[in-house]
């Protein structure tokens, strides 16, 4: 699949330089190539909503590698991609199929963190909602009716719900009136919301976390006006990548921070996940070769389509 390359929106957020005793002690050999790293994230949330929620973390990573760490929102999926391809952006926050789509385009990264939950598993589901009032009870209820997916490169928004609906037999865009792509999965529920689609595909973690309940605590829905009619089978976490161009102890330095940011940074990380997640946890790349397969037959179903 051709990605083309998308504008990054950048976002300003708390920055902190090299406290004085780290300079007074001799910066750290990567130091002078890189005065400045590149933090990016997929868009999952309004980018006000994103910057808010990923400043303490920026802050603490400046502080802890001694050099500024820029926060990136990015416009899109492909974005990120494009981004770490071209080596521009250190370091990323992915969900797992455009973590997996980097690789399979090229990108020459390594995921050396995954989210954790607060019971320990490391996965999460897609869900369709729909309105709680409506009168769909399940997805063969909506032929002809509008289905909102989140980005082509989206796990949850887009790559599970498509392999479920292949295998009920439905190829979305003859079996919809219409398939809607919104961009991110609060724009997903606001699409439902609002009417624009009937049904929409969202992430799920369990009856404590998703992002309609996100949402709903920060007033922009009521999650009692939406319901599940269905639920896929569990999905690996999202992954934390960096280039792997960047020095070792850069990447050790990068490493340690991010998994030790829940308890060395308490604040930080509940700001970040709303104290609903268990600490990041080391990963690799082999994590994600189940989704490597998933993005592939999802590319032939497109082709066949």
């Amino acid at each position: 699949m051709l990605l083309q390359r998308r504008a990054l929106l950048g976002a300003s957020a708390a920055m902190l330089a090299a406290p004085t005793v780290l300079r007074a002690q001799g910066a750290a050999p990567w130091a002078a190539r890189y005065p400045e790293l590149v933090f990016a994230i997929i868009p999952s949330e309004n980018a006000s909503g994103v910057t808010e929620r990923y400043a303490p973390f920026i802050a603490y990573m400046s502080k802890r590698l001694g050099t500024k760490v820029t926060l990136r929102i990015a416009s899109d999926y492909a974005a990120v991609i494009e981004g770490q391809r071209a080596g521009n952006i250190h370091l990323a926050s992915y969900g797992p199929s455009s973590f997996a789509r980097a690789l399979m385009t090229g990108s020459k990264i390594t995921a050396f963190a995954i989210e954790s939950n607060l019971d320990g598993s490391k996965g999460y589901y897609s869900v369709f909602y729909v309105k709680a009032d409506s009168p769909y009870q399940k997805i063969e209820d909506l032929k002809g009716k509008n289905l909102g997916l989140v980005d082509p490169n989206s796990t949850s928004g887009n790559n599970v719900p498509r392999f479920a609906l292949n295998k009920l037999g439905i190829t979305p865009e003859q079996f919809f009136g219409r398939v809607v792509y919104t961009g991110s999965h609060e724009n997903a529920v606001i699409a439902l919301s609002q009417g624009t689609v009937d049904m929409c595909a969202n992430w799920w973690n369990d009856e404590q976390e998703s992002n309609l309940l996100r949402m709903a605590r920060k007033g922009m829905v009521k999650a009692a006006d939406f319901r599940i009619i269905f639920k896929s089978e569990q999905i690996v976490n999202s992954p934390m990548a960096y280039l792997d161009a960047l020095p070792e102890d850069l990447k050790a330095a990068i490493r340690s921070a991010v998994l030790e940011l829940a308890t060395a940074d308490k604040a930080a990380f509940d700001r970040m996940t709303d104290g609903k997640a268990g600490p990041l946890v080391a990963a690799d790349n082999s994590v994600y070769q189940p989704i490597i397969e998933l993005n592939r037959f999802v590319d032939n179903l497109r082709r066949r389509g």
